[in-house]
């Protein structure tokens, strides 16, 4: 209880509930995919979102998305040393949301695939909407 001076004792309110008023029938939700997808995904999921939740990784794919770059390329376009995007690279790897080959001495980037594009995309997309249009 909470008590301040010159008010009545309050009372702890308790968010637990004795008795659901729903029954597990009564809300239809189709289309909702956290039944379409088994556990694994869920799991793969997320380490990808970890993965390009990165402001400086996510603009790594987002060169990527115009194609083809490699690490030197790659460095230069985000002011930044040869040894550290190629550990955020080496992650993105990890990850499967980059492939790689190699030329002599060159290693080139690209996106893994087109959902990898989708995804970049989107989220940029949705990252630049106007608050006011997010939040409704």
């Amino acid at each position: 209880m909470v008590r301040t001076a010159g008010a009545s004792p309050k009372k702890k309110q308790t968010t637990d509930l004795v008795e659901s008023p729903c029954g597990p029938h009564d809300h239809a939700h189709p289309g909702s995919l956290d039944t379409e997808y088994p556990d694994e995904a869920f799991e793969r999921a997320a380490a990808i979102f970890r993965a390009a939740g990165d402001v400086a990784r996510l603009r790594l794919l987002a060169r990527l998305a115009g194609g083809e770059r490699c690490v030197t390329e790659l460095a230069a376009a985000a002011d930044a040393g040869l040894s550290t995007v190629s550990q955020q690279l080496r992650l993105l790897r990890a990850e499967k949301l980059v492939a790689r080959r190699r030329a002599g001495k060159h290693i080139y980037y690209r996106l893994a695939d087109e959902h990898v594009l989708d995804l970049v995309r989107s989220a940029l997309s949705h990252g630049a909407e106007p608050a006011h249009k997010r939040a409704s």
